[in-house]
């Protein structure tokens, strides 16, 4: 009886002490939630998903996966993390990950951070996708199929079958200002016909031929005569519901920044630069105008 009642004493003991160390040792729970509010994101499919990182003494600590619906909801927008590292966070980064998933590290495709700074919200927007400010973006283009000439600098009369990025001339001069991506980024040229956006190639450079340069699936009369250039010619190989030679005046011409590599054949969110083609060939040419509207932005609160 004496031993019963000596242990039932230590026990009442330990429950009253375990509340009373709960209540006021000041304890912190060992997880926080980190809260997004991101617009502007798209669906990007069944084999990416976004993932967000928080960087703690200059290291990447992931904070969690998630997808986008075809209406731009988040699949979630809390999450919890572990408490002390919310705390010690600098910043916030939210990356495009394969899926599934074989590195635990962050992807080179990094789409948006920000910084907490001294406060416990982060104003996210486009600052590790390129070296630059993508507001300073501009350039222009011109109509001419140089892909069709034996030369490369006859006239063959039919130059509104094609779109060069630059200034007409002899030879044709770059003229796009664009920030210099990092890695897991390409640009993108576009001519959108009947709705249907058709591929010029993917660059890094403005200053040389894309990548469908010496491409025979690609959309030109031939693989070689194209200037120092990103641009094409639309001669053959035409995509269903799209008709060769393809007139681009009156289309819309867009440049996008996309994931390198890219899960998808349309154009990524990312759209810096968007042009109207007027009815004039070379040496006319035109202006994009800056798209900021196509950049997603938001905030994250901890």
């Amino acid at each position: 009886m004496f031993k019963k009642a000596i242990i039932g004493t230590l026990v009442i003991g330990c429950i009253f002490s375990s509340c009373n160390n709960d209540d006021d040792s000041g304890n912190v729970p060992t997880e926080s939630n980190l809260t997004l509010n991101l617009s502007g994101l798209e669906d990007l499919g069944s084999d990416y998903l976004y993932e967000g990182w928080i960087i703690v003494n200059n290291a990447p600590v992931s904070t969690g996966t998630f997808s986008v619906n075809s209406a731009g909801e988040l699949s979630s927008t809390s999450f919890m993390v572990n408490t002390e590292s919310l705390k010690a966070a600098a910043a916030f980064v939210l990356t495009i990950e394969p899926n599934p998933d074989p590195n635990p590290a962050p992807s080179d495709t990094k789409l948006l951070k920000g910084d907490f700074g001294t406060g416990n919200t982060a104003t996210v927007g486009l600052g590790p996708v390129g070296e630059g400010d993508f507001s300073a973006s501009a350039g222009g283009f011109f109509l001419r199929t140089p892909t069709d000439e034996a030369s490369g600098t006859a006239n063959n009369g039919n130059d509104q079958y094609g779109v060069w990025f630059g200034t007409p001339g002899m030879p044709p001069a770059a003229n796009l200002t664009l920030p210099v991506l990092d890695a897991g980024w390409k640009y993108e040229g576009w001519v959108v016909a009947d709705g249907v956006p058709l591929s010029t190639g993917t660059f890094t450079m403005n200053n040389t031929a894309d990548d469908n340069a010496g491409d025979l699936n690609g959309f030109s009369e031939t693989a070689s005569n194209g200037p120092q250039l990103p641009g094409e010619d639309f001669f053959r190989n035409a995509p269903d519901g799209v008709t060769f030679p393809l007139d681009v005046r009156g289309k819309t011409v867009v440049i996008s920044v996309e994931p390198f590599p890219d899960n998808s054949a349309a154009p990524f969110l990312l759209k810096p630069l968007v042009g109207t083609a007027g009815t004039d060939t070379a040496p006319a040419s035109y202006t994009f105008e800056l798209n900021s509207a196509s950049f997603p932005s938001g905030s994250v609160t901890r």
